[in-house]
């Protein structure tokens, strides 16, 4: 069973940036998806950046594009979410998913809901001060 491990996570002021790090335990094979959800204070878990094995890109949601993207270094099982021009709405815990069981055959099959992703990382905070 692959585990996910995200890091990267802190504070920081309105404009900054951070990136993200989720790190596989394992190689995951083609035609998977991972996701990076987010769940803010009194919110529900929005998905809001996806990617499909082997790319090193994917896409993101309309309330983040623009300002955030998703990519992939394959060598280190490692998708990460650059984040940039970070707004006080933010902040959040941030997740990174995946889909352990099904096969996508195009990067846009990728779920934006959470039901599919069956493994989870533990989280990490990401606060942002205006």
């Amino acid at each position: 069973q692959v585990q996910l491990v995200e890091s990267g996570g802190g504070s920081v002021q309105a404009g900054g940036s951070l990136r993200l790090s989720c790190a596989a335990s394992s190689h995951l094979p083609p035609g998977r998806c991972l996701g990076w959800f987010r769940q803010g204070p009194g919110k529900e878990r929005e998905g809001i950046a996806f990617i499909r094995t082997p790319s090193d890109r994917g896409y993101t949601t309309d309330s983040v594009k623009g300002r955030f993207t998703i990519d992939r270094d394959s060598t280190k099982n490692t998708v990460y979410l650059q984040m940039n021009s970070l707004k006080p709405e933010d902040t959040a815990m941030y997740y990174c998913a995946y889909v352990a069981d099904t096969y996508f055959r195009v990067p846009t099959a990728c779920p934006r809901g959470l039901t599919q992703y069956n493994v989870w990382g533990q989280g990490t905070q990401v606060t942002v001060s205006s």
